[in-house]
């Protein structure tokens, strides 16, 4: 993939709900619940717009989104984000998009005040490549909450602070 074919936006539209369900399904990793969660937030943006405290950034290729990534700053904390969601297309995976939407997402809460962001994910096994993913892009782990998600499957939180 020619990563000048890349197209960025941060604007939200209707047919985002579907390329995020498509998205998300892709991976394999998240329950049908789950995926309601990540096309609610879409959802959630169209209705308020930025007082829904979720900020998208898209990564199109040939008009099709291939990867985002949803944050937004933390309730009742000054400077403090968390990355809610991060994901790319399984055909696109491991060809930079994540890194570059993960970058790309930081920059936006720096010049937002943002100094702290946060990122959980599960302890799983299948999980095991988005924590390497993150420890790559320089975020430290903080915090593990046992038995979070279910028994045996730990809440594993990191942080990047700047």
């Amino acid at each position: 993939m020619n990563h000048d074919a890349l197209f960025y936006r941060d604007s939200v539209s209707d047919s985002d709900r579907e390329q995020v369900r498509r998205i998300v399904e892709s991976s394999g990793f998240f329950s049908p619940y789950e995926v309601e969660v990540a096309v609610e937030l879409v959802e959630e943006r169209l209705t308020k717009g930025t007082r829904s405290g979720y900020h998208f950034l898209f990564a199109e290729q040939s008009g099709m989104v291939v990867g985002y990534i949803c944050f937004g700053p933390i309730a009742c904390t000054t400077t403090s984000y968390e990355i809610f969601w991060i994901a790319a297309q399984r055909d696109f995976r491991r060809r930079g998009i994540g890194r570059e939407l993960l970058q790309r997402s930081e920059c936006a809460i720096a010049q937002s005040g943002g100094r702290r962001i946060y990122i959980e994910t599960s302890s799983r096994k299948q999980y095991a490549p988005s924590r390497l993913f993150y420890e790559a892009c320089g975020y430290q782990q903080e915090a593990i909450l046992n038995d979070f998600y279910s028994p045996g499957d730990a809440k594993v939180i990191y942080v990047k602070a700047s």
